[in-house]
C-alpha cells in the first residue's frame, strides 16, 4: 500500500471538499434560480379562462401569465423588483401597466408554492374565493417605457401603452364603463376598466 505524503493527501482531500461543496451549492441554490411552468386547463371554462401558463423567475424577480383563449388571449408580466405589472391585451392590440398592491398580490415565493401546490394537489378552484382587483385606465399613452422596467417595456414596446390606477371604495359602487377581467389562476381577478378596454 502506498503512504501518501502530506501535500498529495491535502490535495486529494481539498478536491473532494471542492466536488461535494459545489453539489451541495446546486442543490440548494437551484430552488431559488428556478425558471419554471405550470399549466392550467380550467376544464369548467364557465368564465372563458382557456389554458393558463405560469411560469415564476426567481432569478430576475418576474412572474408571466400567459392566458390562451382565442379572442380574449393577454399575457401579463408582474415585476416584483418595480413593482409594476402589466397585461398585454392582445385582441385590443393594447398593453395596461399599474402598481402591484402587494396587500393583494401574493409575494413571488408565495405565488411560487401556490402554483406548485394548485397544481401538484389538483385542487385549483375548489379553495377560497380570489380576491379582486379593479383599476381605471387612463386614456393618455405612456410616453416613455423605460421608467417603468426593462421586463415591462420589452412586453409593451411598439403597442399602445395605457397607466391604471386602483379603484376602491365608493368609487367602485358607482364605476359604469365596462371593465375586461383577467382570472390569475385561482389566486386573483383583476378588472381594467375604460373606453380603451371596453369590447
Amino acid at each position: 500500500m502506498l503512504a501518501c505524503s502530506s501535500v498529495h493527501c491535502f490535495r486529494e482531500d481539498k478536491m473532494k471538499f471542492t466536488i461535494v461543496f459545489a453539489g451541495l451549492l446546486g442543490v440548494f441554490l437551484a430552488p431559488a434560480l428556478a425558471d419554471y411552468n405550470i399549466n392550467v386547463n380550467d376544464d369548467n371554462n364557465n368564465a372563458g379562462s382557456g389554458q393558463q401558463s405560469v411560469s415564476v423567475n426567481n432569478e430576475h424577480n418576474v412572474a408571466n401569465v400567459d392566458n390562451n383563449n382565442g379572442g380574449n388571449s393577454w399575457n401579463s408580466i408582474w415585476d416584483y423588483g418595480t413593482g409594476f405589472a402589466a397585461t398585454r391585451l392582445f385582441q385590443k392590440k393594447i398593453c395596461i401597466v399599474h402598481k402591484m398592491n402587494k396587500e393583494v398580490l401574493p409575494s413571488i415565493q408565495s405565488l411560487d408554492a401556490l402554483v406548485k401546490e394548485k397544481k401538484l394537489q389538483g385542487k385549483g378552484p375548489g379553495g377560497p374565493p380570489p380576491k379582486g382587483l379593479m383599476y381605471s385606465v387612463n386614456p393618455n399613452k405612456v410616453d416613455d417605457l423605460s421608467k417603468l422596467g426593462e421586463n415591462i417595456a420589452n412586453m409593451c414596446r411598439g403597442i399602445p401603452t395605457y397607466m391604471a390606477e386602483e379603484m376602491q371604495g365608493a368609487s367602485l359602487l358607482f364605476y359604469s364603463e365596462k371593465c375586461f377581467t383577467t382570472k390569475i389562476l385561482w389566486i386573483v381577478n383583476i378588472s381594467f376598466c375604460g373606453e380603451k378596454v371596453a369590447y
